[in-house]
C-alpha cells in the first residue's frame, strides 16, 4: 500500500476551504502535517479561527499556524459577499484548538527541512502569499517539494475582476513567485471548478449520506452560500475541494501542460493568468492546468469521504 503523502494545506477559510479541509482530513492518502492560514476570503483573525474550528470538529490534532494578513504588495480585500462576514456563511462551529505558535512561512520551511527530497505536497487554496514567502526565503529547500497544487487563476473570465480570479488577483506577485520556482505546479482554475457545480439537489444528496457533525456542518455551509449570478442563480462552483481532489484522484481530471504568465501591473488586468493552453507563444510549459473533471465520480467520492468523518 502506498504511504500517505506528507501534505501542507495553505488556506483562508472560507466556505469552500472548509469543505476542502474536511475532504483532506477524511482521506487516508494524505498525511496532513500542517495547515497554514492567511487573510483572504475574510481577515486573518477570522480565517485562523475558522481553520481551527474546522479541524477541531474532526477531532484531529493538526497544527494551525497563522501567516500573512496582507499581500506582498497592495492592500487586503476580502470577499464577504460569498462567504459572509464570518467566512463560513453564518454557520457557527465550536471553537477549535489553540493556534500553533510561529509564522506560516517559517513553519512550512521547518517542515521542509525535516523532510526528504520530493516528499512534501503543497496544496494552496488561498492567495499564494505564505507559499511565496516560504519558498523564496530558503530556495535550497525547494527540492523537498513533490508538487504544488493551487486553486487559482482562469484562462477565461475572472470572478473578482473581469479577467482575474480572486486568489490570483489578491496577490499576483506571490503567485508569479511560486510558479517561478520551477517546481511542478498544477493550477485548478475557475474554468475547471465551474464543472463542480453545486445545486440544491447536490446538497440534499450530500445531506442524506450520514449524520456526522462534519457532514452536517458542510451541508449547512453549502446551503448558506448564495447562488452565483454568473450562473443564472442556479447554484455555485465548488472551488477549493477540486484542488484536494486533484491530489487524491488525478484520474478524474483531464490535464494539459501549458505556459502561464501572471499579470502584475496596476491596471484592470492585474491578477489575470494568461494561460497558453495551445502553445501559441511557443514557450516552454511551466504549469499543468486541469481542464476537465469527471463530475459524478467527483461528487460521489466527496460525499463518501465527508460521510466518513465524525
Amino acid at each position: 500500500m502506498t504511504a500517505p503523502r506528507t501534505t501542507v494545506i495553505d488556506c483562508d477559510p472560507g466556505t469552500d476551504d472548509a469543505i476542502a479541509l474536511w475532504l483532506a482530513l477524511a482521506s487516508p492518502e494524505l498525511d496532513v502535517r500542517l495547515v497554514t492560514v492567511c487573510g483572504g476570503n475574510v481577515g486573518l483573525e477570522r480565517t485562523l479561527a475558522n481553520a481551527r474550528a474546522i479541524i477541531g470538529l474532526t477531532g484531529r490534532a493538526v497544527p494551525v499556524v497563522g501567516g500573512a494578513s496582507r499581500p506582498l504588495l497592495g492592500e487586503f480585500r476580502s470577499e464577504t459577499a460569498v462567504h459572509a462576514a464570518d467566512g463560513l456563511a453564518g454557520v457557527s462551529l465550536p471553537e477549535g484548538p489553540p493556534v500553533a505558535p510561529g509564522l506560516a512561512a517559517d513553519a512550512i520551511r521547518d517542515l521542509l527541512r525535516r523532510s526528504a527530497p520530493g516528499e512534501v505536497t503543497l496544496i494552496g487554496l488561498a492567495p499564494a502569499t505564505n507559499l511565496a514567502l516560504a519558498l523564496s526565503a530558503e530556495p535550497e529547500l525547494r527540492d523537498r517539494v513533490r508538487e504544488i497544487v493551487l486553486m487559482t487563476g482562469a484562462w477565461g473570465e475572472g470572478n473578482w475582476t473581469p479577467s482575474a480570479e480572486f486568489n490570483a488577483a489578491s496577490d499576483p506577485e506571490a503567485l508569479a513567485a511560486v510558479i517561478a520556482t520551477g517546481l511542478p505546479v498544477s493550477l485548478v482554475t475557475l474554468d475547471l471548478t465551474a464543472q463542480a457545480f453545486v445545486t440544491p439537489a447536490v446538497v440534499e444528496r450530500l445531506a442524506g449520506a450520514g449524520k456526522g457533525a462534519c457532514l452536517e456542518a458542510a451541508c449547512a455551509i453549502l446551503r448558506g452560500v448564495p447562488a452565483s449570478r454568473r450562473f443564472g442563480h442556479r447554484g455555485f462552483p465548488l472551488h477549493d475541494p477540486c484542488a484536494v481532489a486533484l491530489v487524491l484522484w488525478p484520474e478524474l481530471f483531464g490535464l494539459r501542460e501549458a505556459w502561464v504568465e501572471v499579470e502584475c501591473g496596476t491596471g484592470i488586468g492585474r491578477g489575470r493568468t494568461h494561460i497558453d493552453r495551445w502553445n501559441r507563444m511557443r514557450r516552454t510549459p511551466n504549469i499543468r492546468v486541469a481542464e476537465t473533471l469527471a463530475v459524478e465520480p467527483f461528487f460521489e467520492a466527496l460525499t463518501g469521504r465527508l460521510a466518513s468523518l465524525p
